[in-house]
This record gives structure tokens, C-alpha cells and sequence, in this order.
């Protein structure tokens, strides 16, 4: 059965917009607005590389790698149940993410020596991984209350396009942040953030998929999701950009998943093109990649892969895998 286009579209602008978001913000990483002005006076516009870390051109950084774990595991689900035809569902999709997500960790993985860590990893990563590792129940390996970063926001979008309801949805988005963040405000943003997703996949407007994104976090009862969403509302990419993050978001989004789904917000309400609001979201410093990957994938499920530049799609490591794997997924 042939795949509509729109639904295709989308579904590869939402995998390849993280990873363009992520490639094109990893130049600029931890370097404070100030500094990316005076490097970049119009704006990072070209995936290049390098940054704190030296990445190749086009590499993915931790959010894109474990964006592909949690990929992985909606691929090898779908491989269980062909084979399992008939049969009720058994397959674990959480603990299949965590044991490739292990994988990475471990360097089991494209491009890394056998048994190297990751040369970037987050703190609640770290620890929920390492934590897997001596238990294999990921129900109770995450880092606990508190620790509060955006790192299972960044890689949860596969749940968001490969999952039918939105009950399950739901769940398995919380499920899968947990196994490393299960502080509230990470999984309850993780599960509004694909709800939003699958509303703009659906060819919904931005303004009822971020109606329905609040909705989920007050079904959740987590008001402070839910007040994320509506502050991102209130900001303009575009003055931040030229401005700097100021009080609106302190810290200089360092990496607090609340911060990262405002900027997210704020992203996807902006009428402007893929690559001028992606420039300046990475321009507002900070946390650049893991927020360009947030807003990234939004912005894909809202524009499809063809708002994405040519030239950056052409730079993106895991490019013609995450096509090949999402366009498998979709068919019947």
C-alpha cells in the first residue's frame, strides 16, 4: 500500500529535522550569545562541524545517536510482530531503546571503536544507562527526581510517528524518557512534545497541535509543562536571536528540558522558514544542538522534509538509514 505524501513528508522532516537541528547547533556548543555574535554575525548557516567536541561536518552528537536508538527499537519491533503474526503483542519497545541506547554508550555503534564511550554523554544519561546495565529493568534505572535536563526530550520523536494512539503514545513516550530521566517534568514533556508531533503529522495547525500538547500536560497534572508550552508562545526566535536570551531564559539554556521546549515553542510558532528559525535558534547559544534538535523536529513535522535545505539534508550522517527505517515503518 502506497504511503501519502504528506504523511511521508512529515514524518522525514520530523527524523531528519533533529538531526539537521542537531549537526547545524553542535558548532556552537556551550558558546554564550555574545561570542556567536561577534563569530557569526549573520547566523551559523552552514553545517560545518567542529565545536567544542570537533565533529565531523554533518555528525551526529548524542541527540541524534540516541534519537536512532529509539528508532532502532520501533524497527525491530515491527520486524518481532511480522514474524509474530497473529499473536499478541509481547515486545518491549522501552526496554529494546534502553539496550540500544546501551549500545551506543558502549560503542557498539556507526563510526566508534568497539567498547569507546561517547565523547559527549549528559549527566542523567549516564547514569540511567549505567544504572540499565547492572539491572535490565528500565523501569527503575533513571536518575531520579531532580535531575531535570533535556536529554530524553532530544531523542523521543520516533514514539511521536510510530506509535497509533494516543494512549500509547503517551505511555510509551514517558516510558522511554524514564528509563534515564524520570524527573515528571521530563517524561510529562517528552509525552506532550510527540502529541504535538503526531498532531502536525496528522496536517494539523500549529496552533491545535500546541492545544493539544497542553492538554496532555494537564491530563498529567504538571503544570509547569504546561506553562513551558505557553511561555514559549509569548517569545520571538527572532529577538532572542538578535538579543540574546536575557531574563526570558536564564541561564543561557544550558540545558533544562523546560527551557529547551519554550525555545521549541517559540520555534514552531514562527511563520518564517526551516533553516532562518534553525539559524537562530542555535544563534541564541547555550545548549545549542540538543535545543536545534528539539526545535528541529517540530519544525519538520510542521514544514516536511522539504522545508529542510538540500545542502543540509546532504551533510547529515544517518540521512539514508533514517529514511530507509522510516519509510519501512510506514508501510503496511
Amino acid at each position: 500500500m502506497s504511503i501519502a505524501k504528506s504523511t511521508r513528508s512529515r514524518t522525514l522532516g520530523a527524523l531528519l529535522g533533529v538531526h539537521a537541528g542537531d549537526s547545524l547547533g553542535a558548532t556552537l556548543e556551550f558558546l554564550p550569545w555574545a561570542r556567536i555574535q561577534k563569530l557569526h554575525p549573520n547566523g551559523l548557516r552552514e553545517i560545518v562541524g567542529g565545536g567544542h567536541f570537533a565533529w565531523p561536518a554533518g555528525s551526529a552528537t548524542d541527540d541524534t545517536d540516541l534519537t536512532r536508538a529509539v528508532l532502532l527499537a520501533y524497527r525491530d519491533r515491527k520486524a518481532h510482530l511480522k514474524q509474530k503474526s497473529g499473536e499478541q503483542e509481547t515486545f518491549d519497545v522501552t526496554k529494546a531503546a534502553a539496550d540500544h541506547s546501551v549500545k551506543w554508550l558502549t560503542g557498539d555503534w556507526p563510526g566508534r571503536k568497539r567498547g569507546s564511550r561517547p565523547i559527549d554523554i549528559g549527566g542523567a544519561t549516564n547514569t540511567g544507562l549505567s544504572n540499565y546495565r547492572r539491572t535490565k529493568n528500565p523501569q527503575t534505572c533513571g536518575a531520579g527526581a531532580g535531575s531535570a535536563g533535556n536529554g530524553s526530550l532530544m531523542r523521543c520523536i520516533p514514539t511521536a510517528l510510530f506509535t497509533a494512539s494516543p494512549e500509547q503514545r503517551i505511555q510509551e513516550s514517558m516510558a522511554i524518557s524514564a528509563f534515564t530521566h524520570n524527573d515528571v517534568r521530563c517524561t510529562v514533556s517528552c509525552a506532550a512534545y510527540n502529541e504535538m508531533v503526531a498532531s502536525l503529522v496528522a496536517g494539523n495547525s500549529v496552533s491545535a497541535a500546541i492545544e493539544t500538547g497542553k492538554r496532555v500536560a494537564e491530563d498529567l497534572d504538571c503544570d509547569a509543562v504546561s506553562e513551558a508550552i505557553s511561555h514559549g508562545q509569548t517569545l520571538s526566535i527572532r529577538t532572542l536571536a538578535e538579543e540574546g536570551p536575557g531574563d526570558e531564559l536564564p541561564d543561557r539554556t544550558s540545558g533544562y528540558v523546560l527551557q529547551s521546549l519554550t525555545v521549541a515553542i517559540a520555534a514552531l510558532t514562527d511563520p518564517r522558514g526551516f533553516e532562518e528559525i534553525l539559524v537562530d535558534v542555535v544563534g541564541i547559544g547555550g545548549d545549542t544542538d540538543t535545543n536545534g534538535a528539539i526545535a528541529g523536529g517540530l519544525l519538520g513535522a510542521r514544514d516536511g522534509v522539504e522545508g529542510i535545505p538540500k545542502r543540509w539534508l546532504s551533510e547529515l550522517q544517518f540521512r539514508d538509514e533514517f529514511v530507509d527505517i522510516a519509510t519501512g515503518l510506514l508501510s503496511k
